[in-house]
């Protein structure tokens, strides 16, 4: 596993355990704070929220204080407009400027991540690796809407190393984060001093990160980076800053600046200057041009792509770079992304390098259907070249049966009908149709959200019936389930009954079977029945209360097809003096209810 971190410490990795909050079990909860509007109206009014132009939601209240939660998920600075419009048309208009940044926590809402094991070593290099026992922990809490504290602890044998921080929100101007972290390593004492600013908006973005630390502070990347080498002095950078900007210019593109300084502890330094600019042309293709310059070596590098998409899965670029020691690249590259529901995917690339290294050559072509996915290969230069392969999938058991398909990383589920060739879908979408024992495997799915699962009845025969056609349904993460859609024989008819004059019986008289529910008589005498078996009585009431009983019979309790029955005999008492038939005599014919 791979320690959690926070933006002031490092990630290691551990051969052991994990207990830690993972907000995806929850895909409608919003972990960081989003601005609320309140106000007060004397009337009944109408509000309209709108959020950098765009009205994004509305609402009548009544008089008294009202609120407004239900803001879209946004991300740094802008402005919000809130219309209230009263019942006489007086209007208005309110201009509130907000920042959201998606690094806080919303409050009262934690975050945790503890880990133990031990130490992996050479990572990569050897197998079953492991040093020294180590533990890993770190804790975030939202004190209120614009503050949140954070802390970190981790050691070992050799090093311990523990610190607290936080992020505050300057109102609409940014939010600042700093971090204080102690550490001891041999009977060493360090110290570790973090703080740096985030600021962005639809058109313009800054952030800077600095980090200080003594000569002898230390952690566990420190520690898990020796490896075999365990009498190389190794430490971690005295002082690191980080500057970036970007801002849009609109139909001219946008552009980038970013600079980044780090000096070591044996007084070595990196300075790098890097500017770019991206523009998109016709269509979807784009132009992106950078320039970086080391100011230690006083050297220039640059890089120009053009990048041509062809539809929607293909696409090709040209690329000329020039190196710090005056060389120049040519790159040319081509691909074809993989379709959704599968197929063929390529790519393929040559690049002409400077010096004696020679052309570079690489290409691979990869297939991928509902069961596997395999590619194959090769890279290299003119003087060493690879060849490689690869194949993947899973197996699946459930059921008794066992199913192949692509990689499963998250959830899966076998949907089961009991009836081949019927069309499946997963959140409207057709994941394919069951096999000849009514399975079907819809791998990849997403945990902990109740998708909707239904099956297309229209694949059915007219004998066949499914009681369930959609489902909604959530299933844990590495996990399976089986769902049931039990598709069955239509038990079901069209019975004609008449009395013991051959005349229909009357419209709208009461069918009532043992443990079914009442069905009615439509239309020269035609009830449609359902639930039949192979003796099915029938007691029958009219509308003016007379009662007849008879017993329906079919040959191995199932139903034919489209199969009409009858007419079946039910003999009526005489009608009392003066009652009406209803519907005894109607001379329509062909309607059932």
């Amino acid at each position: 596993m791979i320690t959690d971190a926070l933006g002031w410490s490092n990630s290691v990795r551990l051969g052991g355990v994990q207990i830690a909050r993972d907000f995806s079990v929850r895909p409608d909860l919003v972990t960081y704070p989003l601005p609320a509007f309140n106000g007060q109206a004397a009337v009944p009014s109408s509000v309209d929220l709108f959020i950098n132009g765009y009205r994004s939601a509305q609402a009548d209240v009544q008089p008294g204080p009202w609120s407004l939660t239900n803001v879209p998920f946004v991300n740094g600075a802008g402005d919000a407009v809130i219309t209230t419009t009263d019942a006489v048309g007086r209007r208005v208009t309110t201009t509130l400027p907000f920042y959201v940044s998606s690094s806080l926590l919303k409050q009262g809402l934690s975050d945790y991540a503890f880990s133990a094991g031990a130490i992996r070593e050479n990572y990569g290099v050897k197998n079953f690796d492991y040093g020294a026992a180590a533990a890993s922990g770190s804790w975030r809490y939202g004190v209120n809407d614009w503050l949140t504290l954070e802390s970190h602890a981790e050691g070992s044998n050799d090093v311990a190393m523990g610190g607290a921080g936080g992020l505050v929100k300057m109102g609409s101007l940014g939010v600042v984060n700093g971090a204080l972290a102690q550490s001891q390593m041999a009977g060493k004492p360090g110290t570790q001093y973090s703080w740096g600013y985030q600021y962005n908006n639809s058109w313009f973005s800054l952030g800077t990160q600095h980090t200080l630390r003594s000569a002898d502070f230390a952690n566990l990347a420190l520690v898990s980076s020796r490896g075999d080498s365990a009498n190389t002095s190794y430490s971690l950078a005295r002082r690191s800053a980080q500057y970036t900007a970007s801002v849009s210019l609109d139909r001219y593109g946008s552009l980038g600046l970013a600079y980044l300084d780090i000096a070591g502890s044996a007084g070595d330094r990196t300075r790098l200057w890097n500017l770019s600019w991206s523009k998109n042309l016709w269509g979807n293709s784009s132009l992106y041009i950078s320039a970086s310059r080391d100011r230690e070596q006083g050297d220039w590098s640059g890089a120009i792509s053009l990048i041509i998409p062809f539809g929607e899965q293909s696409s090709a670029s040209v690329s000329i770079e020039r190196d710090q020691q005056g060389r120049n690249n040519q790159r040319l590259y081509v691909s074809r992304a993989m379709p959704t529901d599968g197929g063929f995917a390529y790519d393929a690339s040559w690049a002409r390098q400077g010096g004696d290294s020679g052309d570079y050559r690489q290409g691979s072509l990869r297939y991928r259907n509902n069961k596997i996915d395999t590619s194959a290969g090769f890279y290299g230069d003119d003087d060493n070249t690879t060849q490689w392969a690869d194949f993947t999938g899973a197996l699946v058991l459930m059921d008794d049966r066992v199913f192949a398909a692509n990689d499963i990383n998250d959830a899966f589920v076998v949907v089961k009908t009991h009836y081949p060739d019927v069309t499946v879908r997963y959140e409207n979408q057709s994941m394919g149709r069951t096999d000849n024992d009514g399975y079907l495997l819809v791998p990849s799915i997403s945990s902990y959200y109740g998708a909707k699962y239904d099956i297309d009845t229209l694949d059915l025969p007219a004998d066949m019936t499914a009681p369930k056609v959609e489902q909604r349904f959530a299933v844990k993460r590495k996990s399976g389930y089986l769902l049931n859609f039990p598709v069955e024989r239509l038990r079901a008819a069209s019975v004609v009954l008449h009395d013991s004059d051959g005349q229909p019986l009357p419209v709208s008289s009461q069918v009532l079977r043992p443990d079914r529910a009442t069905e009615y008589v439509g239309w020269d005498g035609i009830v449609w029945m359902e639930d039949l078996g192979a003796s099915n009585p029938i007691r029958v009431v009219t509308p003016d209360g007379r009662q007849c009983e008879t017993t329906l019979a079919i040959e191995n309790g199932q139903p034919k097809a489209l199969q009409t029955y009858g007419p079946l005999t039910c003999p009526l008492p005489p009608a009392p003096p003066g009652a009406a038939t209803p519907g005894a005599t109607s001379s329509q014919s062909g309607i059932s209810p």
